[in-house]
Parts: structure tokens; C-alpha cells; sequence
């Protein structure tokens, strides 16, 4: 038994939330680059690196899909209901802060 149950259900559920993990990826993705287009995204990515633990966590099953369901909130909330635009979420995620900003 593996977190109180057996392997093949854990494994079941890791593959689920594994495949849910690149499902959500992938049309957050083109939802971006149909709203932005995907040239305008190329020339304005930034060389921000993901933190280590948003990498660990594609091996929990369900955290990296509700990594990206909280990328999506952030985009409602935060940047699309106060009048900013899809390329300022995008330069927001892609981009290192620094301190004068």
C-alpha cells in the first residue's frame, strides 16, 4: 500500500492527474497565443525560470494542474478584470522583477 492504497490505484490516479496536468497546459497555452499570437509571444518572453518546486510538483498527482488553475485565476482576477491585457499576464509570468519595478 502506497499513502493507503494499493499501487495500481495510485498509479491510476498519478496518470490522471499526470495527463489532467497536460491537458489544462496545453490549452492554457493556446488560449494565450490565440489571444497574444504566437510571434508576439516568442519576441516577448522573458528568461524567468520556474521555480523548483512548480518542477517537483509535476510528480504529485493534481498539483501541477492546480498550479495552472491558480496561473489561470491570477489572469481573471488580477490582470483581465482590471483592464490589463493578455501580453502584460504573459510579460508578468515571463519576467524577472527586480527591485525598482
Amino acid at each position: 500500500m502506497v499513502l493507503g492504497m494499493y499501487e495500481q490505484d495510485f498509479v491510476a490516479y498519478f496518470l490522471f492527474g499526470l495527463i489532467l496536468n497536460f491537458l489544462f497546459s496545453i490549452m492554457f497555452g493556446v488560449y494565450l497565443s490565440k489571444n497574444i499570437g504566437m510571434q508576439e509571444m516568442i519576441e516577448s518572453k522573458g528568461d524567468k525560470q520556474q521555480s523548483p518546486l512548480v518542477t517537483l510538483s509535476l510528480f504529485i498527482p493534481y498539483a501541477k494542474m492546480l498550479i495552472t488553475l491558480y496561473r489561470v485565476a491570477i489572469l481573471q482576477f488580477y490582470f483581465l478584470n482590471k483592464g490589463y491585457s493578455h501580453k502584460e499576464f504573459w510579460v508578468y509570468m515571463t519576467h524577472e522583477r527586480t527591485e525598482n519595478e
